[in-house]
């Protein structure tokens, strides 16, 4: 498919995704890559989900200005690298992953992802994604450093990290107010094993 195919809106997304899945950073089961248009509205959908929040942050509604601003901001960012989760069979985007508050002096950074549909979660394809991530972040990026968090009650989330090789460093206790009530939040992180 060229280049041009993947940003013609031909209504043959999963053509699309498959392509572009095809040539980024993948395994057996999942790619992370860059964002198509037809990605666009999914990313909307997926930040503005108030239930899935409530299992990493403090839901507030991005409305399509904010999200745009968002969007532009993350592009021209240099100390931020957004990527889409994608399935490979079939081809299409189940998530999103993010690089954040990169720290060239200390070679380190944050991650944060979030796959978008209930049916998609407890699957694997977060950790799998998060171990591709991992591996950018030491052979593309020089990272040294790779950190997360998440709430203490969210076992799934930590398990995923775990397996893909983060460590929990510790608990800050009542640090995030979401859903009406506090939470304890987990520290984790990965070191770069070649170093």
């Amino acid at each position: 498919m060229s280049a041009q195919a993947i940003f013609t809106p031909d209504g043959n997304s999963e053509k699309a995704s498959h392509s572009i899945a095809a040539v980024s950073l993948r395994d057996d089961v999942v790619a992370i890559g860059p964002v198509l248009p037809d990605d666009i509205g999914n990313l909307f959908l997926w930040l503005n989900d108030a239930q899935a929040a409530q299992t990493d942050m403090a839901f507030r509604p991005v409305d399509c200005l904010g999200f745009n601003d968002w969007l532009n901001h993350n592009i021209r960012q240099a100390a931020q690298v957004l990527f889409t989760i994608r399935l490979l069979q079939p081809a299409r985007t189940i998530g999103f992953l993010l690089f954040k508050n990169f720290n060239p002096s200390f070679r380190s950074a944050e991650i944060g992802m979030r796959i978008g549909e209930a049916q998609d979660r407890g699957r694997g394809y977060g950790g799998r994604a998060l171990a591709l991530a991992r591996d950018y972040a030491w052979s593309s990026l020089n990272l040294r450093r790779l950190s997360l968090t998440a709430f203490t009650d969210n076992k799934r989330a930590i398990g995923a990290y775990g397996r893909a090789g983060f460590r929990e460093e510790g608990v800050m206790q009542s640090a995030a107010f979401v859903g009406g009530q506090w939470h304890d939040v987990v520290m984790m992180a990965a070191l770069n094993p070649g170093e």
